[in-house]
């Protein structure tokens, strides 16, 4: 059974950073494609950024291209999302997930529907 737990939301003063991590379990992070998603209140959920398996190419939403760095530790088996210069707009549950297939390697943005396994979130909150 797929597991995903995520780790290290909090508050956060606008500027400031946090490190956000995925424990998975169930699966290999190496060999899957891991995403990052968020939903801030009243919204849907949207795409942040996501990474090919093995640590491959990585793609990000322009909200938080050049802000945010999505990493996986094969040997830990997580994926983690760095995240600084936080914005208000930031304030947002943020889900892990992982890719319904393993070895699948993707040119461009996943979609939502590319992820079949979900973290149950962690809240960020950005203060300004």
């Amino acid at each position: 059974q797929v597991q995903l737990v995520e780790s290290g939301g909090g508050l956060v003063q606008a500027g400031g950073s946090l490190r956000l991590s995925c424990a998975a379990s169930g699966l290999t992070v190496r060999t899957h494609a891991m995403g990052w998603f968020r939903q801030a209140p009243g919204k849907e959920r949207e795409f942040v950024g996501s990474i090919n398996w093995s640590g491959g190419s990585t793609y990000y939403a322009d909200s938080v291209k050049g802000r945010f760095t999505i990493s996986v530790d094969n040997a830990k088996n997580t994926a983690a999302l760095q995240m600084s210069s936080l914005k208000p707009e930031d304030t947002a549950v943020y889900y892990c997930a992982a890719d319904k297939y393993n070895w699948r390697t993707y040119y461009r943005a996943p979609e939502e529907a590319d992820f079949g396994s979900w973290g149950q979130g962690t809240q960020v909150t950005v203060s300004s």
